[in-house]
Formats: C-alpha cells, sequence, structure tokens
C-alpha cells in the first residue's frame, strides 16, 4: 500500500511538471509572436529597454548634451566673467541650516574670509559666516545671447550682487569653475560627436566599397586600414596637432583637431562595414537588384550601407570615448584646443603640476566630468549593441 502511495505521489508530480512546462511553453509562444509583428528600430528598443545600466548611461549622456545646448542659462555666470579677488577660492557650501541652527528654505551660501598664515605667509581661506548669499532661481545677471538669436540675461541659479556663488571654487583667474566646466561641454561633446560622425562617412563609404568590390580594391584599403592601425594613438595625435600653425584661429583649430583625431578612427569603422557588406553582398536581394539593372552605386547607399546602420551606431556610439579622450589628452599637454576655446582638457591644463593639484585639488573636477561621461557611453554603447544584435534574446 505505501509503494502505491509513493507510486502515485510520483505519477502526481510528473503532471504538475508537464503542465507547468506546457504553460511555460505557451508563454514562450505568444511572447515571441508578439515579437515577430515588430519592426527591427521597434525590436532595438523593446531589447535596449530592459537593460537599465544602459538606459542610465543614456540619460546621463542625454543630460550632458542638453547642458552644452544651453550652457548661456543654466551656468551662473558668463565665460568670460573674471573675479581676480576669487583667485583660486575654495568650493562654496551650500547651506540649509545657519550658524544659529536656524532652517531657510532657501539655500545659501557664505561668503569668504582670507588671512595669512604668521609662519608661511600662505593664504588662508575660511568661511565667513557674517556674509550670507540666497541662492535664487531664474534670476538675472550677466547679459548673454542665446544660441545667438536673441539677447536675454535669465540664468538658471545665482544670487544678486554684490555676493557671488562659486560652488566648484574658481581658478587662478578668479574664473567660476563650474561655469567653465558647462561651457567645456560644448567643445568636448561636440569634437566626439562631430569626429565619430565623420569616421562613421568615411568608413562606411570606403568599408562598402571594399566588401562590394573586393579584389586589389579590397587589398589596397586593407593595407591602407592595417598600416594606419599600427602607429599608436596619442604619439601620432600628438604629432599631427603640434605641426599646426601656432597663429590658427579658434575655429580652424577647432575643425583641424577634430579632424586630426577622425583621422584613425574610421579604419576600425570600415572593417565592420565591410564584414557586414561581405556577408550581403551575395544575398538574394542583391542579385535581384542587379537583375534587374539597378546601377551599383545605388546598390551600395541603396540597399547595402542602410542594411548595416544598426550596427554603424553602435560602433560609432562606443568610438566616442576615445574621441573624447583624445581631444582632454591633446588639450591637457598643451597641443590640442587652446584659450579662447574652453574644453574640459584646457581646464585641466592648469591642475598639470602636482604642487598646484595639492594646493587647490577643485581644479581636477573637469576630469571627473570625463570619467562620468565616458562610463555612460560605455553603458550606452554595450545596450546598443546587445540590443542591435539580431541573435540576441527577445526576452
Amino acid at each position: 500500500m505505501a509503494d502505491a502511495n509513493v507510486s502515485l505521489d510520483k505519477d502526481k508530480r510528473q503532471v504538475l511538471t508537464d503542465l507547468s512546462a506546457g504553460e511555460g511553453s505557451q508563454e514562450d509562444e505568444a511572447a515571441s509572436g508578439e515579437w515577430a509583428y515588430l519592426g527591427q528600430w521597434a525590436l532595438v528598443w523593446r531589447r535596449f529597454k530592459k537593460n537599465r545600466l544602459s538606459v542610465a548611461g543614456g540619460i546621463v549622456v542625454l543630460l550632458l548634451y542638453m547642458a552644452a545646448a544651453f550652457a548661456e542659462f543654466i551656468a551662473p555666470y558668463m565665460e568670460v566673467h573674471t573675479n581676480t579677488a576669487l583667485s583660486r577660492i575654495p568650493p562654496q557650501r551650500l547651506h540649509f541650516f545657519d550658524k544659529d541652527g536656524k532652517f531657510h528654505l532657501r539655500p545659501f551660501v557664505y561668503g569668504f574670509k582670507t588671512t595669512r598664515d604668521p609662519r608661511s605667509f600662505r593664504k588662508i581661506v575660511a568661511e565667513d559666516p557674517t556674509q550670507k548669499f540666497d541662492i535664487h532661481f531664474f534670476i538675472r545677471g550677466d547679459e548673454y545671447r542665446f544660441w545667438g538669436l536673441w539677447k536675454s540675461n535669465i540664468h538658471l541659479f545665482g544670487v544678486k550682487e554684490p555676493g557671488f556663488i562659486y560652488l566648484f571654487g574658481a581658478d587662478k583667474h578668479g574664473r567660476d569653475l563650474l561655469t567653465r566646466m558647462i561651457y567645456g561641454t560644448r567643445i568636448s561633446l561636440s569634437v566626439g560627436l562631430l569626429g565619430v560622425a565623420m569616421g562613421l562617412f568615411f568608413g562606411a563609404v570606403l568599408g562598402t566599397i571594399s566588401g562590394y568590390y573586393g579584389g586589389l580594391v579590397d587589398i589596397g584599403m586593407q593595407r591602407v586600414v592595417e598600416l594606419l592601425s599600427a602607429f599608436p594613438a596619442i604619439p601620432l595625435w600628438m604629432a599631427l596637432a603640434a605641426a599646426l600653425p601656432p597663429e590658427l584661429g579658434p575655429l580652424r583649430r577647432y575643425f583641424l583637431i577634430t579632424v586630426i583625431l577622425s583621422f584613425l578612427s574610421w579604419g576600425g569603422l570600415s572593417r565592420v562595414v565591410r564584414g557586414i557588406i561581405l556577408s550581403y553582398r551575395e544575398k538574394d536581394f542583391v542579385m535581384a537588384a542587379k537583375a534587374c539593372g539597378v546601377s551599383e552605386w545605388k546598390i551600395l547607399f541603396v540597399h547595402l550601407i542602410p542594411g548595416a546602420i544598426s550596427y554603424l551606431i553602435v560602433s560609432a556610439t562606443l568610438a566616442i570615448p576615445g574621441m573624447i579622450f583624445g581631444e582632454t589628452a591633446l588639450s591637457f599637454l598643451g597641443v590640442g584646443m587652446r584659450p579662447p576655446l574652453t574644453s574640459w582638457g584646457v581646464l585641466l591644463e592648469e591642475a598639470r603640476e602636482v604642487n598646484v593639484v595639492m594646493s587647490y585639488p577643485w581644479l581636477l573636477w573637469p576630469a571627473a566630468c570625463v570619467l562620468i561621461l565616458v562610463v555612460a557611453v560605455n553603458f550606452l554603447g554595450d545596450g546598443l549593441r546587445d540590443a542591435a544584435d539580431p541573435y540576441s534574446r527577445t526576452t
């Protein structure tokens, strides 16, 4: 009797297991059926949303580009705002409680008082509770021309004159470091975006031609790519940047530095495109286009390159951090962007000496911006790469 009960229990467990497996397979079939009706970009977006780190990275990148677009409004001062009396003051701290412990709804900062060490004669800066500056939002301040279209003097936040607000400290000329970092996003982010766009264009065109025609054309292009890849990036960038005439204007220097940074980026992208085109050129739709008398250039730019767009976007996204690092390194070493242009690399140039960094560590804040942006772009690129992979799981 006991053996019969044990056998019955086993049969029940087996039935429950089969039912649960059947339910799971039905759910999988329903999910796969739902995904089957989605287009390519809808599938990419749906996969991308499931990766939280990638979504967070995309949000950070979007916020930084918005800061670059609305720099005049977001920054409390204009880029050229200078106060030599506040040279290299430390960052001000936000307060909600005053010296008496009373809570204030409106945040505020304290001014500074300066003394000298009687032995070393070193300047000592400390908060002065007698100078209290309330922070106001949408306050009128330095006048600027928004996007070069109309004049305005509204800033996101600030303090009333004669107060000052330097949340990230000041440089040696008494300029607000936070303001200069916000303005620096324009150069650093646009160099990465524009440089990758240029490399993407040349890489897509040359990689498509190389993969489609093959033969001597393919061999010649691949040898050029291998030759460029043989040179270390930073020394080659430095050599090309150092060859630029020192009397170049800011706009020309910006453009030429961008071209130099994109000089080495198109090789890797062209190889990605070449591999895709090699797998596409024998497909039925290409053969059908040839049979219909479609010109080769139309086949290249209408039928083949669009098929590699998702891979190109992912490759371009992953190439942006390298561009930003390159611009920062060149400017930090003094052969990249130069004043009056402001980039994160230009800001870090002041922190090249160890004794300066030891005395004024807040000058390294731009390096934190570079780190945050690079990590965010890498998360975003990894998510896009996984989402664009047709062999990845859809659930």
